[in-house]
């Protein structure tokens, strides 16, 4: 649910980089944020224990416009990993307003994945939120790997509903703006909807 903030003029929205434990949605905010404006950025928190680590910025691009004359401030957060830190997940979920799922492409993490896959639907459902309503994208993470799994075949996997997916190397940034540029169009017409 967006926070609108009237005294700045913004709309504040929360998209949450969920996937399986070293996945690369670390990875992929690092990239967001050093190549960010830094004109158009917050500092990048990590909150970390001795055994999990969350990270999220915020960053106000410029280049979307304005909706109601309102300037759009999204916010990134990334999940821990590992399902024994489920509570933690569920937290960093309250509000969300955007998903990007992220998956390891390699073929001995297809189990994570799935697994990963159901907790994100089990625990936005807990909070009354249904997957297939949210704006919603897959990225298909370390394509570059010598294990890689035919992205055809992680797409019939980790994809059945065919909501718009992006191959991606994070280490490189090849797929990871596209990626968040998906997610943020689509947060942005639910936005334009009044939802």
């Amino acid at each position: 649910m967006s926070f609108i903030n009237y005294s700045s003029r913004e709309i504040n929205c929360k998209i949450v980089y969920y996937g399986p434990g070293l996945c690369g949605k670390t990875t992929n905010l690092q990239y967001i944020y050093a190549k960010t404006n830094p004109d158009a950025k917050g500092k990048m928190i990590s909150l970390e224990t001795e055994t999990e680590r969350t990270l999220f910025f915020d960053f106000l691009p410029l280049s979307l416009g304005e909706i109601r004359g309102f300037k759009t401030r999204f916010h990134l957060y990334t999940v821990p990993g590992q399902v024994f830190y489920d509570a933690s997940r569920k937290l960093i979920l309250k509000g969300v307003d955007g998903v990007v799922f992220v998956a390891d492409s390699q073929v001995e993490r297809l189990d994570a994945n799935i697994e990963s896959l159901e907790n994100l639907r089990e625990n936005l459902e807990e909070q009354g939120y249904d997957l297939d309503k949210l704006p919603y994208v897959v990225q298909y993470n370390k394509r570059d790997l010598p294990t890689a799994v035919d992205a055809g075949y992680l797409r019939e996997a980790l994809n059945p509903t065919r909501v718009p997916d992006f191959e991606a190397v994070a280490t490189t940034g090849m797929g990871v703006f596209d990626t968040l540029k998906a997610v943020a169009k689509q947060v942005l017409i639910e936005l334009k909807r009044g939802r």
